[in-house]
């Protein structure tokens, strides 16, 4: 009988061992790291070769045959790549597909299981974004949209904004990423001629910042629009029975056209896979964590059984310090609005970090004691305390870390900044030149009366 336990344990320690070896595989951040290399080198065309190698694509023009595991991400990072490149409507296609794949992670406080059972499970399941992801999907291809001028494609990504912000407006009022997608809202039905639409998000996004660049816009359209509030009076400067427009001023607006100006810069944290040490991580996870689960942690850290935990957290932001220029035929112009996208995500992520940390606690706990049941195990089935009790007991412990890591995905293209200008125009040839991250674009426009014009500069640097 204990020849027969020492056997059976024997070829226990053999599958735990091999199932170590095989799971433990590269993390998702790990698996992107030269694509982030390759941008913040400046080699947008060499970060798209390398996205298209993980997607199995020949080239950018081609989906991958399948959108399982990471691929919807993927697409996610490759079409902000692509927007950088100005190919805007394969960044379009791009971003449509994956916003179809992707769920949302929810993020309230009476969703703390699902946070910690989602982040701490293997990566290959389908990818959940967190709420910000969501909505600047929207906003992100409404800028390719627009500065593709179509209007009606712009249209379609702001009325599904509208769905992402009803759940902000429900659950996070305070969260400011409505405020670009709003603003860029507001201009598509403002430019489409449905001027009530375009106040009602004007009006939006002047609940999350100021942006003096809508004072004239509101000016122009209050007059013709039943559509009004408090807040956009004073954006535009109207009192209370003022008529927001003077005569004739309608009639000469209508002879100019208007440029807008987008900036896209850096990008928002990389997810990472952290230790952090038992004690530190109790304290983090204070409020999230039960009193069972703490008081076992305690004990084993006690006996020196847990030392630290594995967690995933958000590094460094790029592009946070940096200010993008405008320039109009040679004359330097202001840049407004800039939204910190990098900070929400981060706001967001902190909002849950005693949660996530909590739950790497109790999965590092439920790992020793597995151990622990393991050896005990052994030990009964050959009769006395054995070495190889103890090595299977730390083989078991070892196979399950391996394969319960945690979740480093998000969107790593996403910029980390957003930067605006708005100027009306006399019709004729313009030149714009825009910088930003060390990166200089220069375009012409032909202004047209009546007519618009939008020129976007995307640096993932």
């Amino acid at each position: 009988m204990k020849l027969m336990g020492r056997a059976r344990a024997g070829r226990l320690l053999g599958v735990l061992l091999a199932l170590g070896a095989l799971s433990g595989c590269a993390s998702h951040s790990d698996k992107t790291k030269e694509i982030r290399t390759a941008l913040d080198a400046g080699q947008p065309k060499r970060a798209l070769e390398l996205l298209n190698e993980e997607l199995e694509t020949s080239s950018e023009k081609e989906l991958p045959k399948s959108l399982t595991g990471d691929n919807a991400l993927l697409l996610l990072d490759r079409a902000m790549v692509l927007q950088q490149l100005q190919s805007y409507k394969l960044s379009s296609r791009d971003l449509e597909v994956s916003d179809k794949q992707i769920e949302m992670l929810d993020f309230s406080r009476d969703a703390t299981d699902e946070i910690g059972k989602y982040l701490f499970s293997d990566d290959s399941g389908p990818y959940k974004a967190p709420p910000y992801e969501k909505l600047m999907i929207n906003t992100m291809n409404m800028v390719n949209y627009l500065a593709q001028g179509d209007l009606q494609g712009a249209r379609v990504e702001a009325r599904r904004l509208s769905v992402m912000q009803k759940y902000f407006k429900d659950r996070d009022p305070e969260n400011a990423l409505s405020a670009p997608g709003s603003y860029l809202a507001g201009f598509t039905f403002e430019k489409s001629g449905n001027y009530d639409e375009a106040l009602r998000y004007y009006d939006e996004a002047l609940a999350h910042s100021q942006y003096q660049s809508l004072a004239e816009p509101i000016r122009r359209l209050m007059p013709r629009s039943g559509y009004a509030s408090p807040r956009l009076r004073k954006a535009g400067g109207v009192s209370e029975g003022e008529s927001p427009t003077a005569p004739g001023e309608a009639e000469a607006e209508a002879q100019q056209g208007e440029l807008l100006v987008i900036v896209s810069y850096g990008r928002v944290p990389a997810k990472i896979a952290r230790r952090l040490p038992i004690g530190l991580a109790l304290t983090y996870a204070s409020g999230a964590i039960s009193p069972n689960s703490a008081s076992q942690a305690n004990e084993l850290a006690a006996q020196g059984l847990v030392t630290w935990v594995n967690y995933p957290e958000l590094g460094k932001a790029r592009g946070r310090y940096d200010r993008p220029s405008f320039q109009l035929d040679g004359q330097s112009r202001g840049l407004e609005g800039i939204v910190a996208v990098d900070t929400e995500a981060q706001r967001s992520w902190d909002a849950v970090k005693g949660t996530i940390i909590a739950s790497a606690i109790t999965r590092t706990v439920a790992r020793v004691v597995a151990g622990k049941a393991v050896e005990a195990g052994t030990n009964a089935a050959t009769g006395k305390d054995s070495p190889l009790g103890l090595l299977l007991g730390l083989a078991t412990q070892v196979t399950l870390t391996a394969t319960d890591t945690p979740d480093t995905r998000n969107w790593q293209t996403l910029p980390a900044r957003m930067a605006f200008s708005r100027v009306m125009l006399a019709p004729g040839p313009r030149t714009i030149r825009l910088s930003a991250r060390g990166a200089t674009m220069t375009k012409k426009v032909d202004i047209k009366p009546g007519g618009f014009a939008v020129v976007n500069l995307t640096v993932l640097e």
